[in-house]
């Protein structure tokens, strides 16, 4: 009888530190699950790797055997592109190091950490890197994919502070990536995705934040329209210290938030004003409150920027079903924003969703071909996202988001973030890269030219 493929990494993989981990192991339902429970795949072995020797033992493992290869850090990836059926999943979770050097200003960051682990280790030091909104995401994804959050618009996409990564390429070669060293692969990272290698090290220069003057303000839903036009007109102008993101959404039900407004359909934005001056934070926020009704609830104030960050968390934990599509967005005019108020108002859960990031403030101080990242002119990220733990509801969840992304995709620039899309074909990848696209192609045709790295948002050899 043939060795099933764990039998086999057990048997061949003699120097590797960590865990195999198959089937019959009664911690894998708990292994293979990912963050999206509407993801249900049966990898043949999941390999958690203790190391980068582990990580290129394991690489080396899959291309060998010919089978499919996932890389998974945080396990947050919508489209479930951090695992496989029957193929090796690399697992990254237990390399966990982070180093902060205060007096140089770097972090160096281990793939397996999630973001939060990180906001705490620099925040000691009065720093912070930028990442995204929810703090148990993890760091090798969301990097890899641009990095959209709360600081883009004072600092930039996660990817304009990375500086050097290490990789272990389909060879099982470990190299360095950064400026002056691999510098192709150094760009290609910066956007790319996962199409190149697994990075087992990150080294990014962080910035001087500490405090964050942060919260939502809410709007009846009925209000949508009226504040998003509103808001459409404010946020290109505002200083790049505020960031804020719209979104069409529910009221969690649970505190801070008062129980008359649990539950309750919303409109809102979710403020961050880099740094702790709360009237310099309220000056900068009132041209967009001044123009639009009385909200129900305005709860910016004073916080940690590690709160933040993890202000979602709890509503959000691991286990609910996920159903994503994105867009790029240029402008929002007034046929958009009525589109935008029907399908708010029609929210299928209480936790779905419908978010717009800017990307524009730092996130515009490089050009398109500076990074893989390409949308340098986009002026906003939408999301659409159905959420509920319920998987009976897992078909109105898809339906809601599929139905509000085709209405409002034709006023969109064209492509999606990467990191917000589901398995959605080559085109769609090609539009998300643009004019980059044939250059990532090159680059992947040079570090991966049989595309091992494929389960991703896959850029193909040229």
């Amino acid at each position: 009888m043939a060795m099933t493929p764990v039998q086999a990494a057990r048997r061949e993989l003699t120097g590797f530190t960590g865990r195999l981990i198959g089937p019959e192991d009664s911690d894998y339902p708990q292994v293979r699950a990912v963050y999206n429970a509407m993801i249900d795949k049966r990898p043949a072995l999941v390999a958690r790797c203790a190391g980068a020797g582990d990580v290129a033992q394991a690489v080396g493992f899959a291309r060998d055997h010919d089978l499919p290869l996932a890389v998974r850090g945080g396990g947050h990836n919508g489209a479930g592109l951090g695992t496989c059926d029957a193929g090796v999943v690399v697992d990254l979770s237990p390399l966990k190091d982070i180093e902060v050097d205060p007096d140089a200003r770097t972090v160096r960051v281990a793939g397996g950490c999630v973001w939060g682990e990180v906001d705490r280790a620099t925040h000691a030091h009065g720093l912070a890197v930028p990442s995204g909104i929810v703090s148990t995401t993890g760091v090798g994804g969301l990097t890899l994919g641009g990095g959209i959050g709360h600081l883009t618009r004072a600092c930039g996409l996660t990817v304009d502070s990375l500086i050097e990564a290490e990789v272990v390429l389909a060879t099982g070669e470990r190299v360095r990536a950064a400026a002056d060293e691999h510098p192709d692969l150094f760009w290609a990272l910066r956007g790319g995705g996962g199409n190149f290698g697994v990075v087992t090290s990150f080294r990014f220069r962080p910035h001087e934040v500490r405090t964050v003057v942060a919260g939502p303000t809410f709007w009846p839903v009925e209000a949508g329209p009226e504040v998003l036009a509103a808001y459409r007109d404010f946020i290109p102008h505002a200083p790049r210290e505020l960031n804020g993101f719209f979104l069409f959404g529910c009221v969690p039900p649970g505190p801070p938030f008062p129980a008359e407004l649990h539950l309750r359909k919303i409109c809102g934005v979710v403020w961050c004003w880099v740094g702790h001056d709360t009237d310099a934070a309220a000056r900068a926020m009132a041209p967009l409150l001044d123009s639009t009704p009385e909200p129900l609830l305005h709860g910016p104030g004073p916080m940690p920027h590690p709160a933040l960050q993890s202000a979602f968390d709890a509503f959000y934990p691991p286990g609910d079903q996920w159903y994503w599509r994105a867009d790029f967005v240029n402008d929002i005019p007034a046929d958009a924003i009525a589109l935008h108020g029907k399908f708010g108002a029609e929210l299928p859960t209480w936790k779905s969703t419908m978010h717009l990031y800017p990307v524009d403030g730092a996130a515009h101080d490089r050009a398109p071909a500076d990074t893989a990242w390409s949308y340098r002119d986009a002026q906003w990220a939408s999301v659409y996202a159905g959420v509920d733990p319920d998987p009976a509801g897992a078909g109105t969840l898809r339906q809601w988001t599929v139905d509000y992304f085709e209405a409002l995709h034709p006023f969109s620039a064209g492509g999606a973030y990467v990191n917000m899309m589901m398995d959605e074909g080559q085109e769609r990848v090609r539009a998300g890269y643009r004019d980059n696209y044939a250059r990532l192609a090159r680059v992947k045709a040079a570090y991966d030219p049989y595309n091992l790295f494929r389960i991703n948002q896959n850029v193909l050899p040229a």
